[in-house]
């Protein structure tokens, strides 16, 4: 889709808040799910984790902001709470004695994280960017970003088929190679009434993208969004009404946690606790450092590919300007920031891009709006609560259009690779094989994603097919 706004362009302020509300829209979900899932695993739960989705936000926002300032303004991406260091800080709180112990420890490991992303700048800065070139060109970047969008389709279809009110059941599972009784949480909503609020919500969304005039070709997603809840609504209400709890999508019941503080519980507030009752520092920092490192190197290539992917939609090498080492730092520090705030490791977001991509939006100007309602947000509790109430199935829909375009950005980056050259097509195959087939390498506590392993094994496809130059190259030396 051609770009309506370049980087540096600045719409009206009125639209700009509507498109910075879209992009908020866009990263929400994912954002504040990572503190949820930290809070309901063992090690959290052991701890005592309470991690905050509104603090969450705040440091997405924060952290976008610092990337911003590093990037010189120049690389309209969003900020979130990372995945991939979702197994990164479980470890903290398993090796942790209290929550605040917990806190301090997921703080330490963003700050580790960060500084591997610090020294690869530098390196980057006197080494350049040529190196990078040759063992990741479009062969092994775009299939990358493919599967980047592709290995993201199962959250969405899964998401399309789920309401928000959730029901424990008890069922038995294997575990440790035994049966187990284990409590397992389902979607209370008929799977069919949330299929059709999250394709009402799609499909409003391509004929906004497809049909719409000027503005409403722009925010597709916030029309989508507020079609899909509509319609969850009204299912919702007659299943209150007719006392049928598979019609009830909505979870209204959420509101009546407005009385709660509408100050996020900061992480660094929680681990300042930390420091009385910490005992054995150099054994836990030991953990904590093993758990985090290795894991900011497999995020420096996601890095590399999402910047590959937004430079190609805007038509402007942010590898070169303002230069990858900047992207680095941006990323680096406004990680620890945003761990500092919100405990949650950031990195660029891929749901970000995929709303530059299909708004053709792409001004800077949007993404500082969407940090500052982010971070204003935040402190405004019936606004979090409002978000927090669409339901999964809504989401859902519009993530498959996210996702979709993601995935789409990294096979057009292929269209200009010769597939005719075995070598190229060698290369295209493995990453797309790897990253679908959902390639998951596991040592320890360190996780490498199925995107870092496509990735990872397509750069040593490529130098293992490029190690002998063919006759033309031969001929023409």
């Amino acid at each position: 889709m051609q770009l309506v706004y370049k980087p540096s362009d600045k719409p009206g302020w009125g639209k700009t808040i509507v498109f910075a509300l879209q992009q908020v829209l866009a990263i929400l979900a994912a954002t504040i799910v990572v503190p949820v899932i930290i809070n309901s695993s063992d090690a959290g739960v052991a701890a005592g984790a309470q991690m905050s989705q509104a603090a969450a936000l705040f440091g997405a926002g924060v952290g976008t902001l610092v990337y911003l300032l590093f990037t010189k303004f120049k690389s309209p991406v969003f900020l979130g709470s990372s995945f991939a260091f979702i197994g990164s800080m479980t470890a903290a709180f398993a090796g942790a004695t209290s929550a605040a112990v917990g806190y301090l420890g997921i703080i330490i490991g963003a700050v580790l994280a960060g500084l591997v992303y610090v020294a690869i700048s530098f390196i980057v800065k006197y080494a350049g960017t040529d190196w990078i070139n040759k063992i990741m060109p479009a062969a092994v970047i775009g299939p990358t970003v493919a599967v980047i969008g592709l290995s993201l389709a199962g959250n969405a279809i899964g998401d399309l088929t789920k309401g928000s009110f959730m029901t424990t059941i008890q069922e038995w599972q294997i575990k440790d190679g035994l049966p187990s009784l284990e409590s397992v949480s389902i979607p209370t909503a008929n799977p069919f009434v949330a299929l059709a609020c999250g394709l009402v919500t799609l499909f409003t969304v391509i004929a906004c993208s497809v049909y719409g005039k000027k503005m409403l070709k722009m925010i597709p997603f916030i029309i989508g969004i507020g079609a899909g809840y509509a319609v969850a609504a009204i299912f919702t209400v007659i299943g209150h009404i007719a006392e049928a709890p598979a019609l009830q999508v909505i979870n209204f019941g959420l509101f009546e946690r407005i009385k709660e503080s509408w100050i996020p519980d900061f992480t660094f507030v929680t681990a300042i606790d930390a420091f009385g009752s910490l005992k054995d520092f150099g054994s836990y920092l030991g953990t904590i450092a093993v758990a985090y490192i290795p894991v900011a190197f497999v995020v420096f290539a996601e890095h590399l590919a999402d910047h590959k992917n937004i430079s190609s939609i805007i038509e402007e090498d942010l590898l070169k300007d303002p230069g990858l080492n900047r992207t680095l730092l941006g990323d680096g520090v406004g990680s620890m920031v945003g761990a500092f705030f919100g405990g949650c490791p950031n990195t660029t977001y891929g749901e970000s891009v995929g709303c530059v991509a299909i708004s053709g939006n792409a001004s800077v100007v949007t993404i500082i709006t969407a940090a500052i309602i982010c971070i204003l947000a935040s402190f405004f509790a019936p606004f979090m609560l409002l978000l927090a109430t669409i339901p999964s199935c809504v989401m859902g829909g519009v993530c498959i259009a996210l996702y979709g375009f993601i995935a789409v950005s990294g096979l057009k980056m292929i269209q200009k690779v010769d597939l005719e050259d075995n070598r190229n097509l060698f290369v295209v195959s493995v990453i797309l094989i790897a990253g679908v087939g959902g390639m998951v390498l596991t040592f320890g506590k360190v996780t490498i994603t199925s995107v870092a392993c496509a990735l990872i094994l397509g750069i040593i496809a490529n130098v293992v097919t490029h190690i002998k130059k063919d006759d033309k190259d031969l001929i023409e030396k």
